[in-house]
Protein backbone atom coordinates (compact mmCIF):
# COMPACT_ATOMS: atom_id res chain seq x y z
CA UNK A 1 0.00 0.00 0.00
CA UNK A 2 2.64 2.26 0.89
CA UNK A 3 4.17 1.39 -2.15
CA UNK A 4 1.41 2.24 -4.36
CA UNK A 5 0.85 5.50 -2.47
CA UNK A 6 4.42 6.30 -3.24
CA UNK A 7 4.43 5.57 -6.81
CA UNK A 8 1.12 7.68 -7.53
CA UNK A 9 2.44 10.76 -5.46
CA UNK A 10 5.81 10.40 -7.87
CA UNK A 11 2.98 10.40 -10.88
CA UNK A 12 1.63 13.03 -9.85
CA UNK A 13 4.94 15.08 -9.06
CA UNK A 14 6.07 14.38 -12.36
CA UNK A 15 2.69 15.73 -13.99
CA UNK A 16 2.91 18.94 -11.77
CA UNK A 17 6.61 19.72 -12.84
CA UNK A 18 5.73 19.34 -16.87
CA UNK A 19 2.80 21.29 -16.64
CA UNK A 20 4.89 23.93 -14.80
CA UNK A 21 7.43 23.44 -17.79
CA UNK A 22 4.65 23.93 -20.09
CA UNK A 23 3.57 26.68 -18.45
CA UNK A 24 7.32 28.37 -18.16
CA UNK A 25 7.52 27.78 -21.86
CA UNK A 26 4.16 29.64 -23.15
CA UNK A 27 5.08 32.44 -20.41
CA UNK A 28 8.33 33.36 -22.32
CA UNK A 29 8.32 32.10 -25.81
CA UNK A 30 4.67 33.30 -26.63
CA UNK A 31 4.65 36.38 -28.70
CA UNK A 32 8.35 37.01 -28.32
CA UNK A 33 8.27 37.46 -32.53
CA UNK A 34 6.07 40.41 -32.46
CA UNK A 35 8.78 41.92 -30.04
CA UNK A 36 10.81 44.83 -32.37
CA UNK A 37 14.44 45.34 -31.62
CA UNK A 38 14.43 48.54 -29.87
CA UNK A 39 16.66 51.61 -29.05
CA UNK A 40 19.06 52.38 -27.59
CA UNK A 41 20.13 49.71 -25.59
CA UNK A 42 18.79 46.16 -27.30
CA UNK A 43 19.80 47.43 -30.52
CA UNK A 44 23.49 47.49 -30.00
CA UNK A 45 23.15 43.65 -29.41
CA UNK A 46 21.78 43.01 -32.27
CA UNK A 47 23.25 45.38 -34.34
CA UNK A 48 26.65 43.98 -33.43
CA UNK A 49 25.60 40.05 -34.06
CA UNK A 50 24.53 41.00 -37.23
CA UNK A 51 27.77 43.04 -38.20
CA UNK A 52 29.36 39.81 -36.88
CA UNK A 53 27.65 37.59 -39.06
CA UNK A 54 28.02 39.21 -41.97
CA UNK A 55 31.71 40.06 -41.77
CA UNK A 56 32.39 36.35 -41.06
CA UNK A 57 34.24 37.05 -38.18
CA UNK A 58 32.60 36.08 -35.10
CA UNK A 59 35.50 36.53 -32.31
CA UNK A 60 36.00 40.52 -32.40
CA UNK A 61 32.37 42.17 -31.33
CA UNK A 62 32.16 45.21 -34.02
CA UNK A 63 29.58 47.66 -34.81
CA UNK A 64 28.88 50.45 -37.63
CA UNK A 65 32.27 49.11 -39.07
CA UNK A 66 34.19 49.65 -36.07
CA UNK A 67 35.55 47.19 -33.65
CA UNK A 68 33.22 47.48 -30.14
CA UNK A 69 34.31 46.71 -26.65
CA UNK A 70 31.56 46.73 -24.83
CA UNK A 71 31.06 43.46 -24.00
CA UNK A 72 33.10 40.23 -24.23
CA UNK A 73 31.75 38.18 -26.69
CA UNK A 74 29.80 34.98 -25.15
CA UNK A 75 26.31 36.93 -25.50
CA UNK A 76 27.19 38.05 -29.39
CA UNK A 77 27.64 34.02 -29.99
CA UNK A 78 24.43 33.40 -28.59
CA UNK A 79 22.68 35.69 -31.10
CA UNK A 80 24.96 34.89 -33.84
CA UNK A 81 24.16 30.92 -33.22
CA UNK A 82 20.45 31.80 -33.56
CA UNK A 83 20.82 34.74 -36.75
CA UNK A 84 22.69 31.73 -37.91
CA UNK A 85 19.89 29.03 -37.60
CA UNK A 86 17.02 30.96 -38.14
CA UNK A 87 17.95 33.73 -39.80
CA UNK A 88 18.02 37.36 -39.07
CA UNK A 89 14.93 38.46 -37.37
CA UNK A 90 12.95 39.92 -34.13
CA UNK A 91 12.59 35.88 -33.10
CA UNK A 92 16.02 35.02 -33.02
CA UNK A 93 17.08 38.23 -31.04
CA UNK A 94 15.17 37.28 -28.74
CA UNK A 95 15.23 33.56 -28.91
CA UNK A 96 18.77 33.05 -26.35
CA UNK A 97 17.04 35.23 -23.75
CA UNK A 98 14.08 33.55 -23.56
CA UNK A 99 15.79 29.87 -23.37
CA UNK A 100 18.05 31.57 -20.85
CA UNK A 101 15.56 32.36 -18.74
CA UNK A 102 14.14 28.78 -18.80
CA UNK A 103 17.29 28.08 -17.38
CA UNK A 104 17.54 29.77 -14.55
CA UNK A 105 14.17 29.00 -13.62
CA UNK A 106 14.93 24.86 -13.77
CA UNK A 107 18.48 26.39 -11.52
CA UNK A 108 15.93 27.68 -8.99
CA UNK A 109 14.48 24.42 -9.28
CA UNK A 110 16.92 22.26 -8.92
CA UNK A 111 18.79 24.61 -6.23
CA UNK A 112 15.07 25.11 -4.04
CA UNK A 113 14.93 20.90 -4.22
CA UNK A 114 18.66 20.29 -3.20
CA UNK A 115 18.03 22.78 -0.27
CA UNK A 116 14.78 21.43 1.07
CA UNK A 117 12.42 19.77 -1.71
CA UNK A 118 10.53 19.58 -4.06
CA UNK A 119 7.95 21.50 -3.34
CA UNK A 120 10.05 23.89 -2.21
CA UNK A 121 12.28 24.04 -5.04
CA UNK A 122 8.94 24.44 -7.26
CA UNK A 123 7.51 26.96 -4.97
CA UNK A 124 10.94 28.96 -5.85
CA UNK A 125 10.71 28.89 -9.51
CA UNK A 126 7.49 29.45 -10.25
CA UNK A 127 8.32 32.61 -8.00
CA UNK A 128 11.15 33.82 -10.00
CA UNK A 129 9.40 33.01 -13.26
CA UNK A 130 6.55 35.46 -12.24
CA UNK A 131 8.61 38.33 -10.72
CA UNK A 132 8.18 41.33 -12.94
CA UNK A 133 11.97 42.05 -13.75
CA UNK A 134 12.66 38.24 -14.32
CA UNK A 135 9.90 37.98 -16.80
CA UNK A 136 10.99 41.49 -18.72
CA UNK A 137 15.06 40.43 -18.47
CA UNK A 138 13.66 37.19 -20.46
CA UNK A 139 12.06 38.94 -23.25
CA UNK A 140 15.10 41.65 -23.64
CA UNK A 141 18.12 41.74 -25.73
CA UNK A 142 20.48 42.43 -23.05
CA UNK A 143 23.35 40.31 -21.15
CA UNK A 144 21.32 40.15 -17.75
CA UNK A 145 20.42 36.68 -17.93
CA UNK A 146 22.99 34.85 -19.21
CA UNK A 147 25.10 36.93 -16.09
CA UNK A 148 22.27 35.91 -13.90
CA UNK A 149 22.29 32.04 -15.08
CA UNK A 150 25.80 31.65 -14.70
CA UNK A 151 26.31 33.63 -11.48
CA UNK A 152 23.55 31.14 -9.95
CA UNK A 153 24.89 28.12 -11.72
CA UNK A 154 28.54 28.95 -10.23
CA UNK A 155 26.99 29.55 -6.76
CA UNK A 156 24.79 26.59 -7.01
CA UNK A 157 27.35 24.13 -7.40
CA UNK A 158 30.03 25.63 -5.35
CA UNK A 159 27.59 25.30 -2.26
CA UNK A 160 27.04 21.44 -3.79
CA UNK A 161 30.64 21.18 -3.19
CA UNK A 162 30.99 22.79 -0.22
CA UNK A 163 28.56 20.17 1.59
CA UNK A 164 29.16 16.91 -0.17
CA UNK A 165 33.03 17.65 -1.25
CA UNK A 166 32.58 16.70 -4.55
CA UNK A 167 35.78 18.44 -7.02
CA UNK A 168 33.50 17.88 -9.97
CA UNK A 169 31.10 20.78 -8.75
CA UNK A 170 33.71 22.76 -7.94
CA UNK A 171 34.81 22.79 -11.67
CA UNK A 172 31.50 23.29 -12.75
CA UNK A 173 31.15 26.27 -10.56
CA UNK A 174 34.79 28.14 -12.26
CA UNK A 175 33.47 26.92 -15.80
CA UNK A 176 29.81 28.79 -14.82
CA UNK A 177 32.29 31.77 -13.53
CA UNK A 178 34.25 31.77 -17.01
CA UNK A 179 30.99 32.14 -18.83
CA UNK A 180 30.23 35.09 -16.81
CA UNK A 181 33.40 37.04 -17.53
CA UNK A 182 32.78 35.76 -21.10
CA UNK A 183 29.32 37.65 -20.89
CA UNK A 184 30.16 41.16 -19.01
CA UNK A 185 33.60 40.77 -17.74
CA UNK A 186 35.38 40.64 -14.16
CA UNK A 187 31.81 41.18 -12.18
CA UNK A 188 31.45 37.48 -13.67
CA UNK A 189 34.14 36.12 -11.12
CA UNK A 190 34.51 38.91 -8.78
CA UNK A 191 30.91 38.90 -7.57
CA UNK A 192 30.12 34.92 -6.99
CA UNK A 193 34.00 35.13 -5.67
CA UNK A 194 33.43 37.89 -2.74
CA UNK A 195 30.41 35.57 -2.09
CA UNK A 196 31.98 32.50 -1.59
CA UNK A 197 34.76 34.44 0.17
CA UNK A 198 32.37 36.05 2.67
CA UNK A 199 30.74 33.04 3.43
CA UNK A 200 33.27 30.71 3.78
CA UNK A 201 34.74 33.39 6.86
CA UNK A 202 31.27 33.18 8.21
CA UNK A 203 31.06 29.78 8.34
CA UNK A 204 35.01 29.72 9.65
CA UNK A 205 36.27 27.81 7.32
CA UNK A 206 39.11 29.61 5.93
CA UNK A 207 40.94 26.31 5.28
CA UNK A 208 38.49 25.93 2.16
CA UNK A 209 41.24 28.34 0.42
CA UNK A 210 43.91 26.18 0.62
CA UNK A 211 42.82 23.30 -0.75
CA UNK A 212 43.80 21.93 -4.63
CA UNK A 213 41.28 21.44 -6.07
CA UNK A 214 40.04 25.16 -5.71
CA UNK A 215 43.33 26.37 -7.46
CA UNK A 216 42.86 24.18 -9.66
CA UNK A 217 39.55 25.08 -10.59
CA UNK A 218 40.66 28.64 -10.72
CA UNK A 219 43.48 27.73 -13.27
CA UNK A 220 40.45 26.22 -15.73
CA UNK A 221 38.82 29.24 -15.43
CA UNK A 222 41.81 31.36 -15.94
CA UNK A 223 42.51 29.30 -18.98
CA UNK A 224 38.76 29.26 -20.74
CA UNK A 225 38.44 33.24 -19.90
CA UNK A 226 41.96 33.65 -21.43
CA UNK A 227 40.79 32.16 -24.89
CA UNK A 228 39.23 34.82 -26.00
CA UNK A 229 40.82 37.57 -23.62
CA UNK A 230 44.44 36.75 -24.49
CA UNK A 231 43.64 36.39 -28.67
CA UNK A 232 41.53 40.01 -28.55
CA UNK A 233 44.48 41.55 -26.82
CA UNK A 234 47.02 40.53 -29.47
CA UNK A 235 44.69 41.58 -32.07
CA UNK A 236 43.79 44.87 -31.08
CA UNK A 237 46.05 46.37 -27.88
CA UNK A 238 45.48 48.81 -25.50
CA UNK A 239 42.43 49.74 -27.38
CA UNK A 240 41.13 47.05 -25.76
CA UNK A 241 42.17 46.97 -22.42
CA UNK A 242 41.78 50.26 -22.30
CA UNK A 243 37.74 50.66 -23.54
CA UNK A 244 36.74 47.46 -22.07
CA UNK A 245 38.58 47.67 -18.54
CA UNK A 246 38.93 51.19 -18.39
CA UNK A 247 35.50 53.24 -19.46
CA UNK A 248 33.24 49.76 -19.71
CA UNK A 249 34.52 48.50 -16.11
CA UNK A 250 36.35 50.40 -14.38
CA UNK A 251 34.69 53.92 -15.17
CA UNK A 252 31.14 52.89 -14.23
CA UNK A 253 32.63 51.26 -10.78
CA UNK A 254 33.74 55.20 -10.18
CA UNK A 255 31.80 57.74 -12.16
CA UNK A 256 28.62 57.83 -12.25
CA UNK A 257 26.65 57.32 -15.90
CA UNK A 258 23.25 58.86 -14.74
CA UNK A 259 23.76 60.96 -11.69
CA UNK A 260 20.30 61.13 -10.88
CA UNK A 261 20.23 57.50 -9.64
CA UNK A 262 22.56 58.03 -6.79
CA UNK A 263 20.27 57.35 -4.36
CA UNK A 264 20.46 55.28 -1.44
CA UNK A 265 17.39 53.55 -1.43
CA UNK A 266 17.66 53.19 -5.39
CA UNK A 267 18.71 49.52 -5.04
CA UNK A 268 15.43 48.82 -2.51
CA UNK A 269 13.03 50.11 -4.80
CA UNK A 270 14.61 48.36 -8.02
CA UNK A 271 14.16 45.14 -5.69
CA UNK A 272 10.52 45.66 -4.55
CA UNK A 273 9.47 46.42 -8.20
CA UNK A 274 11.81 43.82 -9.85
CA UNK A 275 10.51 40.92 -7.06
CA UNK A 276 6.55 42.18 -7.47
CA UNK A 277 4.20 40.70 -7.01
CA UNK A 278 6.47 38.42 -4.55
CA UNK A 279 8.66 41.49 -3.32
CA UNK A 280 5.14 42.08 -0.76
CA UNK A 281 5.06 38.72 0.44
CA UNK A 282 8.63 38.46 1.20
CA UNK A 283 8.48 42.02 3.24
CA UNK A 284 5.20 40.67 4.79
CA UNK A 285 7.04 37.42 6.05
CA UNK A 286 10.15 39.65 7.38
CA UNK A 287 8.17 42.04 9.48
CA UNK A 288 6.35 38.89 10.95
CA UNK A 289 9.39 37.25 11.83
CA UNK A 290 11.04 40.16 13.40
CA UNK A 291 8.06 40.69 15.43
CA UNK A 292 7.49 37.45 16.75
CA UNK A 293 10.90 36.33 17.18
CA UNK A 294 13.44 39.13 16.75
CA UNK A 295 16.43 40.18 14.69
CA UNK A 296 18.35 36.74 15.06
CA UNK A 297 21.25 35.66 12.63
CA UNK A 298 20.32 32.68 10.22
CA UNK A 299 20.94 29.07 11.86
CA UNK A 300 21.98 27.06 9.10
CA UNK A 301 24.39 27.02 6.72
CA UNK A 302 22.47 26.99 3.69
CA UNK A 303 20.29 30.07 4.90
CA UNK A 304 23.52 31.79 5.38
CA UNK A 305 24.81 31.07 2.25
CA UNK A 306 21.44 32.98 0.38
CA UNK A 307 21.32 35.61 3.10
CA UNK A 308 25.56 36.59 1.87
CA UNK A 309 24.69 35.88 -1.71
CA UNK A 310 21.33 38.26 -1.28
CA UNK A 311 23.38 40.82 0.88
CA UNK A 312 26.69 41.21 -0.78
CA UNK A 313 25.00 41.53 -4.77
CA UNK A 314 22.95 44.28 -2.79
CA UNK A 315 25.99 46.12 -1.19
CA UNK A 316 28.28 45.89 -4.16
CA UNK A 317 26.12 47.25 -6.35
CA UNK A 318 24.91 49.71 -4.23
CA UNK A 319 28.67 51.52 -3.60
CA UNK A 320 29.17 51.54 -7.65
CA UNK A 321 29.10 54.74 -8.65
CA UNK A 322 27.38 54.14 -12.21
CA UNK A 323 23.31 52.42 -11.14
CA UNK A 324 21.28 50.55 -13.14
CA UNK A 325 17.55 49.26 -13.20
CA UNK A 326 19.57 45.76 -14.00
CA UNK A 327 22.59 45.34 -12.03
CA UNK A 328 20.94 44.14 -8.41
CA UNK A 329 19.16 41.08 -11.13
CA UNK A 330 21.70 38.79 -9.43
CA UNK A 331 19.73 38.88 -5.83
CA UNK A 332 16.40 37.58 -7.30
CA UNK A 333 17.42 34.00 -6.79
CA UNK A 334 17.99 34.11 -3.36
CA UNK A 335 14.94 36.46 -2.53
CA UNK A 336 12.95 33.48 -4.26
CA UNK A 337 14.69 30.49 -2.61
CA UNK A 338 14.18 32.43 0.37
CA UNK A 339 10.80 32.91 0.72
CA UNK A 340 10.09 29.15 -1.06
CA UNK A 341 9.78 27.16 2.46
CA UNK A 342 7.43 30.07 3.51
CA UNK A 343 5.46 30.01 0.42
CA UNK A 344 5.41 25.79 -0.16
CA UNK A 345 3.05 26.01 3.00
CA UNK A 346 0.57 27.58 1.40
CA UNK A 347 1.05 25.94 -2.20
CA UNK A 348 -2.57 27.48 -3.35
CA UNK A 349 -1.95 31.11 -2.89
CA UNK A 350 1.39 30.74 -4.89
CA UNK A 351 -0.51 28.70 -7.65
CA UNK A 352 -3.26 31.59 -8.24
CA UNK A 353 -1.02 34.67 -7.88
CA UNK A 354 1.45 32.83 -10.56
CA UNK A 355 -1.04 31.70 -12.46
CA UNK A 356 -2.91 35.07 -12.49
CA UNK A 357 0.84 37.27 -12.56
CA UNK A 358 1.45 35.68 -15.53
CA UNK A 359 -1.58 35.77 -17.67
CA UNK A 360 -1.37 39.17 -17.02
CA UNK A 361 1.62 39.45 -18.22
CA UNK A 362 1.16 37.66 -21.05
CA UNK A 363 -1.58 39.91 -21.91
CA UNK A 364 0.26 43.15 -21.77
CA UNK A 365 2.69 42.01 -23.92
CA UNK A 366 -0.03 41.88 -26.12
CA UNK A 367 -2.07 45.01 -25.37
CA UNK A 368 0.93 46.85 -24.69
CA UNK A 369 4.77 45.80 -24.49
CA UNK A 370 4.64 44.90 -28.42
CA UNK A 371 3.34 48.41 -29.54
CA UNK A 372 5.50 49.78 -27.25
CA UNK A 373 8.77 47.79 -28.77
CA UNK A 374 7.41 49.35 -32.21
CA UNK A 375 7.49 52.45 -31.15
CA UNK A 376 11.06 52.45 -29.90
CA UNK A 377 11.92 50.81 -32.97
CA UNK A 378 12.58 51.90 -36.54
CA UNK A 379 11.07 48.43 -37.93
CA UNK A 380 8.10 49.80 -38.51
CA UNK A 381 9.32 53.36 -40.32
CA UNK A 382 12.12 51.32 -42.43
CA UNK A 383 10.15 50.20 -45.85
CA UNK A 384 9.34 54.38 -46.27
CA UNK A 385 12.47 54.99 -45.24
CA UNK A 386 13.53 52.83 -48.02
CA UNK A 387 11.31 54.61 -50.79
CA UNK A 388 13.04 57.88 -50.08
CA UNK A 389 16.53 56.70 -50.77
CA UNK A 390 18.73 56.32 -53.85
CA UNK A 391 21.99 54.69 -54.52
CA UNK A 392 23.28 58.60 -54.53
CA UNK A 393 21.97 58.76 -51.12
CA UNK A 394 23.76 59.99 -47.94
CA UNK A 395 21.00 60.07 -44.84
CA UNK A 396 22.09 61.99 -41.26
CA UNK A 397 20.41 61.83 -38.15
CA UNK A 398 19.57 65.15 -36.61
CA UNK A 399 17.98 66.47 -33.86
CA UNK A 400 17.62 62.95 -32.03
CA UNK A 401 19.28 60.36 -30.61
CA UNK A 402 21.07 58.32 -32.87
CA UNK A 403 18.70 56.37 -34.58
CA UNK A 404 20.85 52.81 -34.39
CA UNK A 405 17.84 50.44 -35.22
CA UNK A 406 16.99 52.60 -38.72
CA UNK A 407 21.09 50.84 -39.34
CA UNK A 408 19.96 47.05 -37.96
CA UNK A 409 16.55 47.05 -40.14
CA UNK A 410 17.30 48.66 -42.83
CA UNK A 411 21.61 48.22 -43.22
CA UNK A 412 21.54 51.47 -44.12
CA UNK A 413 25.12 53.56 -42.96
CA UNK A 414 23.11 56.55 -40.74
CA UNK A 415 26.07 59.07 -39.55
CA UNK A 416 25.15 61.98 -36.79
CA UNK A 417 24.97 65.11 -38.06
CA UNK A 418 26.73 67.81 -35.80
CA UNK A 419 29.02 70.78 -36.22
CA UNK A 420 32.36 70.47 -36.35
CA UNK A 421 33.21 71.52 -32.66
CA UNK A 422 30.76 68.80 -31.66
CA UNK A 423 32.06 66.25 -33.72
CA UNK A 424 35.27 66.24 -32.41
CA UNK A 425 34.35 67.29 -28.58
CA UNK A 426 31.80 63.96 -28.99
CA UNK A 427 34.16 61.43 -30.61
CA UNK A 428 35.55 58.61 -28.53
CA UNK A 429 38.23 59.47 -26.32
CA UNK A 430 39.95 57.42 -23.41
CA UNK A 431 38.37 56.56 -20.44
CA UNK A 432 35.45 58.75 -20.99
CA UNK A 433 31.89 58.21 -21.26
CA UNK A 434 32.24 59.94 -25.15
CA UNK A 435 34.09 56.04 -25.82
CA UNK A 436 30.56 54.99 -26.43
CA UNK A 437 30.10 57.35 -29.22
CA UNK A 438 31.14 54.72 -31.95
CA UNK A 439 28.40 55.58 -34.52
CA UNK A 440 29.67 57.57 -37.74
CA UNK A 441 29.96 61.18 -37.45
CA UNK A 442 29.50 63.93 -40.33
CA UNK A 443 30.28 67.55 -40.10
CA UNK A 444 27.76 69.84 -40.89
CA UNK A 445 30.54 71.87 -42.36
CA UNK A 446 31.18 68.77 -44.93
CA UNK A 447 27.81 68.41 -46.11
CA UNK A 448 28.44 67.70 -50.22
CA UNK A 449 26.97 70.02 -52.20
CA UNK A 450 26.78 67.00 -55.21
CA UNK A 451 25.04 63.79 -53.50
CA UNK A 452 21.11 63.24 -52.50
CA UNK A 453 21.06 64.12 -48.64
CA UNK A 454 17.89 62.79 -46.33
CA UNK A 455 17.79 63.91 -42.96
CA UNK A 456 16.31 61.97 -39.98
CA UNK A 457 14.82 63.89 -37.61
CA UNK A 458 12.62 63.83 -34.38
CA UNK A 459 8.79 63.59 -34.81
CA UNK A 460 8.44 67.68 -35.00
CA UNK A 461 11.32 68.07 -37.12
CA UNK A 462 11.92 71.61 -35.22
CA UNK A 463 15.60 71.32 -35.42
CA UNK A 464 16.09 70.93 -38.92
CA UNK A 465 12.49 73.43 -39.27
CA UNK A 466 14.90 76.28 -37.23
CA UNK A 467 16.74 77.01 -40.27
CA UNK A 468 19.84 76.19 -38.93
CA UNK A 469 21.11 73.84 -40.98
CA UNK A 470 22.28 75.33 -44.52
CA UNK A 471 20.08 74.81 -47.17
CA UNK A 472 16.99 74.84 -48.07
CA UNK A 473 14.80 71.60 -46.98
CA UNK A 474 11.43 70.05 -47.51
CA UNK A 475 9.89 67.96 -45.35
CA UNK A 476 9.06 64.59 -46.97
CA UNK A 477 7.05 62.60 -44.53
CA UNK A 478 6.52 61.35 -41.22
CA UNK A 479 6.42 57.83 -39.78
CA UNK A 480 6.59 57.21 -36.19
CA UNK A 481 9.14 58.96 -34.08
CA UNK A 482 10.98 60.56 -37.60
CA UNK A 483 10.22 63.04 -39.57
CA UNK A 484 12.28 62.69 -42.66
CA UNK A 485 13.61 65.93 -45.00
CA UNK A 486 15.22 66.10 -48.38
CA UNK A 487 17.24 69.28 -49.65
CA UNK A 488 15.88 71.27 -52.15
CA UNK A 489 18.88 73.13 -53.01
CA UNK A 490 22.24 73.41 -51.17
Amino acid sequence: MDNMKQQIHRIFQHHILLVSGIWCFLLYFTGIWLLAVTDPVEVNYAETAKEMLLSGDWFSPRIYGNYWYDKPAFFYWQLLAAFKIFGIHDFSARLFPALTALTGIFVAYKFGSYLHNVKTGLAGAFMLATSLEYWYLGHAVVTDMTLFVSTSVCLFFFYIYYEKDKPLYLYGAFVAAAVGVLTKGPVGFVLPGLIILIFLLWEKKPSYFMRRHLWSGLLLCIILVLLWYAPMYSLHGTAFTETFLGTHNLLRATVSEHPQNNVIYYYAVVWMGGFFPWSLWALCEMIKTVKHKGVHLPQQSRERFLWVWLGVAFVFYQVMASKYLTYTFPILMPSALLLAPYASRREKVVRNIGVFTSLVLMAALFIYIVPMTHRNSAEDQVPFLQSLVTENTIILSYGLRYPASVVYYSGYRVERLETRDNVEAQRPQGMTWNDTNVMPFRAIEDIPDDRDILIISDETGDSVKSGELPGEWKEVGAQGRFTFFKRIHP
